[in-house]
């Protein structure tokens, strides 16, 4: 493995880090008294991965049995238990856990306990995820074509 090409072909290097104080309010606040933080997002990366701060509130539940096509996802655990599904089996996955699901990998995460969770979640390549996160919660209400065609475009992919 390599080096991919080079994406920066200046001389001098540019000012262009992005910084987000711990203070910054999140982003979203679902109903299951949780939050979540944008902290890179695909626009900001470039397409390169984003990444989340999910924090769940005790017995926030989570999304069943799915996979994507496009995307891998990468679980980080910070606080907490996050019961994490790898296709065979439930693990509670507690601080400083790591779990990597590759493109295709079946996976769910829920918070079971009561306690909150505290998480970062990790997508690569970079999507746009936020309009998933804003939305999802949402989809219950809407007609089964809607729906269906909000979760394609967000290659979500729902088993049984």
């Amino acid at each position: 493995m390599s080096y991919p090409e080079p994406r920066y072909t200046g001389g001098e290097g540019e000012i262009s880090a992005t910084y987000r104080p711990v203070g910054t309010p999140p982003d979203l606040l679902p109903r299951s008294g949780g939050s979540t933080h944008y902290l890179a997002t695909s626009d900001t990366t470039h397409g390169e991965f984003g990444l989340y701060r999910i924090n769940m509130g005790p017995r926030a539940g989570g999304p069943s049995t799915h996979f994507h096509r496009t995307i891998s996802e990468s679980f980080f655990i910070l606080g907490g238990t996050v019961r994490i599904y790898d296709g065979e089996r439930w693990t509670d996955a507690a601080e400083g856990d790591f779990v990597y699901v590759p493109q295709g990998g079946l996976h769910a995460f829920r918070n079971d306990s009561d306690a909150p969770a505290s998480m970062l979640l990790l997508f690569t390549p970079g999507a746009p995820r936020e309009e998933y996160f804003e939305n999802v919660a949402k989809v219950s209400d809407w007609p089964e074509t809607q729906r269906a065609e909000f979760f394609l475009r967000h290659d979500t992919y729902w088993t049984g």
